[in-house]
């Protein structure tokens, strides 16, 4: 169950329109690595770990979806004034074309969604490596989205999930640990 708060996990400003921006921010909101993705992974997850790692991915699943609030809203704040031509000149032509400002879970070439990107293999030490990498990718690209940004209100709320990246991976590699160890102790029936 959730409790939803009608705020961001942490605010969002833009200093200027800017729809090429909102156009490579897409990546984050529905690509291989983004917030949609890590989520629906974790939280599927959930199912196939030990109980003692159940409540972290949640946790951890639960603040992707929050992630994902946070990136939908940046990509509405940077084309909310764009104009049709800014638009098709940041490559957005197709998407307003099919459906206006709406958002589309697709990456930032337009490929949408899918559900391969969910990977869950029911080892929970492999999964769990997964779960690093995916954190290590998304933590790789929210620099990268860093770099190519000059809006520093824009760098700022990119600099918080980065750093959430961060955190998520260091806390699935002491969830590894934990299962490495109770693999190794002695089990006595």
């Amino acid at each position: 169950m959730w409790v939803y708060e009608k705020k961001l996990q942490y605010p969002v400003r833009v200093s200027k329109c800017d729809p090429h921006m909102a156009k490579l921010l897409a990546e984050q909101y529905g690509g291989a690595d983004g917030e949609l993705a890590a989520a629906l992974r974790y939280l599927n997850q959930r199912y196939t770990i030990p109980d003692k790692i159940i409540g972290l991915l949640n946790d951890i699943g639960t603040e992707e979806f929050a992630h994902l609030e946070m990136i939908a809203t940046m990509i509405y704040k940077l084309t909310k004034d764009a104009t049709v031509q800014q638009l098709e000149e940041a490559g957005l032509g197709p998407n307003y074309a099919q459906r206006d400002s709406a958002l589309f879970y697709t990456n930032s070439s337009g490929v949408p969604f899918t559900a391969a990107y969910i990977a869950s293999k029911g080892d929970p030490i492999a999964d769990l490596y997964e779960d690093i990498a995916a954190e290590e990718k998304a933590r790789a690209t929210y620099q990268w989205l860093i770099d190519l940004t000059d809006d520093v209100d824009l760098q700022d709320s990119l600099k918080f999930l980065r750093e959430r990246e961060i955190v998520h991976s260091l806390r699935f590699r002491e969830a590894v640990e934990i299962l490495k160890d109770d693999r190794e102790t002695k089990k006595i029936f």
